[in-house]
């Protein structure tokens, strides 16, 4: 009998309904940039951030006095202050403070997960410690790409199949959905240059076309940070921390 543990690939959010039963940890992964930014915030000393999925409900927020970000489509939300980019919130002001956050895509699939008995934010960013605390976890996991507006994107699925990689090769996970092996493959493809492989991605070219190009540099710049932000009661702490 084969007591090892699943590690798998979920492409979008919308896709999560078919795989939810089967996992204890997800890891909620959008590169491009709110998990990315979510990982940079902790970093900088951020205490919590509330994920919210709709604009209204940051607003409501905003409205009550709380730091609050929204973004969609790559661009800041008209009225608020800040979006996704991460580097927003590397500013001294930030620290110690709670943030509200509504995204395009990330908090969107930090919603649909938010049911499941642990949820952690993955990006490049965090990968290496992610990787490491992941592979001491009995536990099935699954990472939850954000995509793009629920259809699949490159950067998610490359990082997702890194962390399928690492875990599989423990000897201790094991994968069986072809999601899962179609994410190794293209991450042992990209591996030695993310920016070159992505280079022609959907994602990368709308950031670009924003003038974003510093963003994508960041957030596909690896192991940057040993902070693993993990929901608990609605709200995003930094387990390393907590």
């Amino acid at each position: 009998m084969d007591t090892r543990k699943l590690i798998e690939v979920c492409y979008t959010p919308g896709e999560y309904a078919y795989f939810k039963d089967e996992f204890e940890i997800v890891v909620v992964i959008d590169v491009l940039r709110a998990t990315s930014a979510i990982c940079a915030a902790f970093d900088n000393g951020i205490a919590s951030i509330i994920p919210v999925p709709t604009v209204e409900e940051a607003w409501e927020y905003k409205q009550k006095g709380f730091l609050a970000g929204a973004e969609r489509k790559g661009q800041i939300v008209e009225g608020f202050d800040f979006g996704n980019s991460p580097f927003s919130y590397m500013k001294e002001e930030f620290k110690g403070q709670e943030v509200v956050l509504t995204t395009t895509n990330g908090t969107k699939s930090l919603d649909v997960a938010k049911d499941a008995e642990i949820v952690v934010v993955g990006s490049f960013l965090n990968l290496n410690h992610l990787n490491q605390w992941l592979a001491k976890q009995d536990k099935n996991i699954l990472c939850l790409c954000s995509g793009w507006q629920d259809k699949f994107n490159l950067e998610d699925t490359i990082c997702a199949g890194a962390i399928c990689d690492h875990l599989i090769n423990t000897g201790n996970f094991t994968s069986v959905e072809d999601s899962s092996i179609a994410a190794k493959y293209l991450y042992l493809s990209a591996k030695d240059n993310y920016l070159g492989f992505l280079k022609s991605s959907s994602h990368r070219r709308r950031l670009k076309n924003l003038n974003l190009n510093e963003d994508i540099k960041y957030c596909l710049t690896p192991n940057q940070t040993n902070v693993i932000p993990i929901l608990r009661n609605g709200k995003l702490v930094n387990i390393s921390e907590n």
